[in-house]
């Protein structure tokens, strides 16, 4: 069935003293074009993640966060004791201060509050990777639902130029008697007499280079065509979008052999039909 490749999905997972959020978005885009947003200490994880969102996601722009809250009282940095006292100690020489102000003076220097690196653990990290699978899990979800919208676009453009196709016929007997009556009005205005015979060979030829039977029959065939693929198992939107090429070559040929405005009109309308199909195939994986 068809997807959209716009989505979003999001996932939270509790530990102990922190908090996992994982957010993941999707726009159209010919291929998969993945952004990633990590703390500092999963860089090294990069390219795990980048493997399991190429595995689940086939295309589309796709923006991905992992946000860690810590909610525990820790906090990564510590006070360099030594340092401090050496601050204090040198301050002592120079000034006879109290020591509660010599302290905060002392922890305002260079080098006296220290930062622990935070490392990524076996366990949190598991926890992340879960979080971002189930993020994407609602974001396949999102592009099903967003396709039954898609699906229904499309059929309703595929059977609106059926209808319009099958109107042409009712125009032909008429273009057949225009095509006859120009001809005859452009022999009178030579004043030659010609052979009827001849004038019937010279009517079959331009009846037979404005025929369109072929251009009609394989736009019906195309047309048919599409709709089996939309309706297959898998989202193929490359495959509906050259479908769709192909079904604009035939109606630009129907238009361009017309010679009939009334035709002309259902070519119009076909066209309208088949931009709107394309506008929305951007959207479909």
């Amino acid at each position: 069935m068809i997807q959209s490749m716009t989505g979003f999905g999001r996932c939270v997972r509790q530990l102990s003293d922190k908090a996992i959020t994982v957010e993941i978005k999707s726009l159209n885009s010919k291929s998969l074009d993945l952004n990633l947003r990590l703390p500092s200490y999963y860089r090294e994880k990069e390219l795990t993640l980048r493997n399991i969102v190429q595995q689940l996601l086939e295309r589309g722009k796709v923006d991905l966060t992992v946000f860690i809250e810590n909610l525990g009282s820790t906090t990564p940095a510590e006070l360099n004791e030594n340092i401090v006292n050496q601050y204090i100690a040198q301050m002592r020489k120079i000034v006879d201060g109290d020591k509660t102000e010599l302290l905060k003076m002392a922890v305002r220097m260079p080098d006296a509050l220290q930062t622990r690196k935070e490392e990524a653990e076996a366990v949190e990290w598991e926890e992340v990777e879960i979080a971002v699978r189930e993020a994407i899990k609602q974001l396949i979800d999102f592009r099903a639902s967003e396709g039954k919208v898609l699906f229904d676009e499309f059929q309703l453009r595929i059977v609106n130029i059926q209808s319009l196709l099958e109107k042409i016929p009712t125009f032909e007997n008429e273009r057949v008697e225009m095509v006859k009556d120009r001809l005859r009005k452009a022999i009178d205005a030579l004043k030659e007499t010609i052979d009827e015979n001849r004038f019937e060979q010279e009517l079959i030829y331009y009846l037979e280079k404005y025929d369109i039977a072929e251009e009609k029959l394989r736009l019906s065939n195309h047309l048919s065509y599409f709709l089996e693929n939309l309706k297959s198992a898998d989202s193929n939107g490359k495959k509906l979008g050259f479908i769709t090429q192909e079904l604009g070559r035939e109606i630009n040929t129907i238009g361009s052999k017309a010679n009939h405005a009334g035709m002309q009109q259902l070519v119009v309308q076909m066209k309208d039909e088949l931009e709107k199909l394309k506008e929305q195939l951007l959207n479909a994986l």
